[in-house]
């Protein structure tokens, strides 16, 4: 079928109701947003972001209400989609921003496209990778893997991507959203370890919307976590307290999930892997953790300062 680019789109889209297909690529994922309210009577208030991309540039795309629950865990990182009968709308301003590998990619920020059950009913199809043909032009997932020992000189805020070997792993906490309010975020602690430092990647993972590898974090396993910020304390004693934090669009993966996934062909993932050979696992075994009450950052020593 006659095919339109995202670039095309930008042009265009003022002057047509109808729109022809499109051929992205998924970029980044967004974690899925709950929206209901009591007085408002919807089925399924579900939303979610991705980034999607063609030769052209990177646009967002939204997924709402009950297309969500059906395609919303389909729709991984990598994965190539082909759009029909999708709408166009301005773009919501406030919206999080993922930090994009290629940092040379044209972005079109001014409108998004929007993927609804009617009005017009979206045709979704997901394109086998091994059919994908080079002509297509479709960018390649990229990633801005860090080691440990490159973390310390980075700034505030910074967005990266971390492999790591999991040696310790708290428990569950809560925090509240807003004072007096009745949501809570979910979040847990890990350090992980690389090889290239003795200190490990102090990480604070909050429930993404993947619960079945939020659950299973444990020691020993291999974990990469992407779209990470940095977070560090500039008041006192920088290094003593830089930890990583996820963002709107941070996924996870531990043992187990790393198959087919894009990141298997960056070089600091493979480094990563060739020092895993090097260990003992029975010696790795013993310094692991896990569990227990993790304050960080830590108190001071004394009263005094504190």
């Amino acid at each position: 079928s006659k095919l339109t680019s995202l670039g095309q789109l930008e042009m265009t889209w003022r002057s047509r109701v109808h729109f022809h297909p499109l051929l992205v690529r998924v970029l980044h994922k967004s974690r899925l947003r709950y929206y209901g309210k009591p007085e408002k009577k919807l089925d399924m208030p579900y939303q979610a972001y991705f980034e999607v991309a063609d030769g052209s540039g990177m646009m967002s795309m939204v997924l709402w209400n009950s297309l969500c629950p059906e395609w919303y865990n389909s729709m991984k990182v990598g994965t190539v989609l082909l759009l029909e009968q999708y709408a166009i709308k301005t773009s919501y301003p406030f919206k999080t921003q993922p930090t994009p590998g290629d940092s040379q990619m044209k972005r079109f920020a001014t409108i998004e496209i929007s993927l609804n059950v009617r009005d017009p009913p979206t045709k979704i199809s997901i394109i086998p990778e091994e059919t994908v043909k080079p002509e297509w032009g479709l960018p390649e997932v990229k990633y801005r893997f860090i080691t440990r020992s490159e973390l310390d000189g980075l700034p505030n805020n910074h967005s990266c991507d971390v492999i790591g070997l999991v040696t310790f792993v708290g428990r569950a906490e809560r925090a509240r959203k807003r004072e007096h309010g009745e949501d809570f975020w979910l979040y847990r602690w890990a350090h992980a370890i690389d090889g290239t430092s003795d200190q490990p990647f102090i990480l604070e993972l909050f429930a993404t919307s993947q619960p079945d590898v939020f659950e299973h974090i444990h020691p020993m396993t291999y974990l990469v976590c992407t779209q990470m910020r940095v977070v560090r304390d500039l008041t006192e004693n920088p290094s003593s307290t830089i930890y990583l934090t996820t963002s709107n669009e941070s996924q996870i993966f531990i043992t187990g999930w790393h198959k087919g996934q894009p990141y298997t062909k960056d070089t600091k993932v493979k480094n990563f892997i060739q020092w895993t050979k090097t260990q003992s696992e029975a010696d790795q075994m013993k310094k692991t953790v896990i569990g227990g009450y993790y304050p960080f950052p830590r108190p001071p020593n004394n009263f005094l300062k504190y």
